[in-house]
């Protein structure tokens, strides 16, 4: 067993009302740059370009077959939207970037995060793993379906909501467009409110 810690700090704005929990990030020689969802094959910048701009290249350096960083964390700091995953320390069973190859040895302690963001009453998954990985935390016995959403108990009076977005990977089959209509139908739900 290779344990591999998470090679990145929690991105947390202090005005976040969205916390965007993926499963791990993918092994290194696939990333694009030094950030989130850093792999070119992954869709989740091109959705979130279309769901906000109407442009999917909008984060898309065409030239350098990257994400252009600078520009999502500056979007994402203006927005309030943060990110991490439901993963701190993983064990890679195959040297690929699938969720099902994952075994999550070490958990994530949501509630810290979010208490580092204490305007955040939404938290969003963008796939299966990082959806049971939440559940099995909070103690949910019942993993909400696509494009559904369920209470969070954080103690202390206090509550959220986790939305289950279908997954940014290429090989989730579901068609682009409807994938940028579930992420957009979130975000005008929590940021146009």
């Amino acid at each position: 067993m290779i344990l591999e810690h998470h090679p990145l700090e929690p991105f947390l704005p202090e005005n976040a009302r969205l916390l965007f929990l993926g499963s791990f990030p993918p092994p290194r020689q696939r990333w694009c740059m030094d950030f989130y969802y850093p792999n070119f094959q992954n869709d989740h910048w091109r959705i979130e370009g279309a769901a906000w701009f109407g442009d999917r290249n909008y984060f898309v350096d065409g030239v350098g077959k990257c994400f252009l960083k600078d520009k999502i964390v500056e979007f994402l700091q203006e927005k309030g939207i943060a990110l991490y995953d439901t993963a701190r320390t993983v064990n890679r069973l195959k040297d690929n970037a699938s969720d099902a190859f994952l075994e999550i040895v070490e958990p994530t302690d949501i509630r810290a995060l979010l208490q580092q963001i204490p305007l955040c009453r939404a938290i969003a998954t963008t796939g299966e793993k990082a959806t049971e990985a939440i559940c099995s935390y909070f103690g949910i016995s019942v993993i909400p379906k696509v494009n559904t959403a369920v209470a969070l108990p954080l103690g202390n009076g206090e509550g959220a909501t986790l939305y289950r977005l279908p997954s940014s990977s290429r090989a989730y089959p579901l068609a682009f467009e409807k994938k940028v209509e579930a992420y957009k139908a979130l975000f005008q739900e929590l940021f146009n409110s």
